[in-house]
């Protein structure tokens, strides 16, 4: 009768094991693996000029899936971009990799430092800066859009760049977001759409309007660059 609850603590133990030695495993040599595949990847960009707006030092935003913010990290290193990284022991793994690539991360979430990290992307954004934000992270579910991106546009008059990304072959963790890292020499597709605008005076209705927006687009574009690489979407 207790041989069902044992094997059942044995696995949950062996679950943790696993876990506490793939994070570390990602702590010790995770950025130099990325930075080697990198290397390797023929990167493929469409609307790359809504990207350049972005950072003519107007101050954007830029939206992207959770589980698709690896792979544009080597193709825009060095534009001063600041990232939105949840304060989870996942996000102080994806803090020293996007800091070794040279973005700058501002930490926070809704349920934790929600206010402080609010402020500082303000002051970023003030200052002319770009920031990107998984609007679906860090919990999910996959392709929700937060209604604080809208929110963030409306206060700061910033256009939402969204960016659909694509990669194949790679590989794509068993997670609620389909985590993505491309594979030695990996085809990688990304598509900028249009920047989507949200009034100063926009109300509760319209800001919904403006949420599904940039999901949709998003969604849209990602679909545009699974096409050009001739692969089915993974959404």
């Amino acid at each position: 009768m207790t041989r069902a609850p044992q094997r059942s603590r044995f696995h949950q133990l062996l679950k943790r094991v696993r876990r506490a030695v793939g994070s570390w495993s990602l702590r010790v040599g995770g950025r130099h693996v990325v930075r080697g595949l990198s290397r390797t990847w023929r990167a493929d960009v469409v609307g790359q000029e809504h990207l350049d707006r972005a950072c003519d030092g107007s101050g954007s935003l830029v939206s992207l899936w959770h589980g698709r913010m690896l792979v544009p990290v080597a193709l825009f290193r060095g534009r001063g971009i600041h990232v939105l990284v949840s304060p989870s022991e996942d996000g102080d793994l994806s803090e020293r990799l996007l800091q070794s690539f040279g973005y700058e991360v501002v930490r926070g979430s809704s349920s934790r430092g929600g206010a402080r990290a609010l402020r500082a992307l303000l002051e970023v954004l003030d200052a002319g800066g770009v920031v990107v934000i998984t609007p679906d992270g860090p919990r999910g579910p996959m392709h929700h859009v937060n209604a604080g991106l809208a929110w963030m546009a409306r206060a700061t008059g910033r256009a939402i760049v969204p960016v659909g990304v694509a990669a194949a072959p790679a590989w794509r963790l068993k997670s609620w977001d389909r985590f993505t890292l491309p594979k030695w020499g990996a085809r990688i597709a990304l598509t900028f759409a249009e920047p989507i605008v949200v009034a100063r005076d926009a109300d509760a209705e319209a800001l919904a309007r403006a949420t599904e927006a940039v999901r949709a687009s998003t969604i849209a574009a990602e679909r545009a660059s699974y096409a050009r690489l001739g692969v089915e979407p993974d959404l």
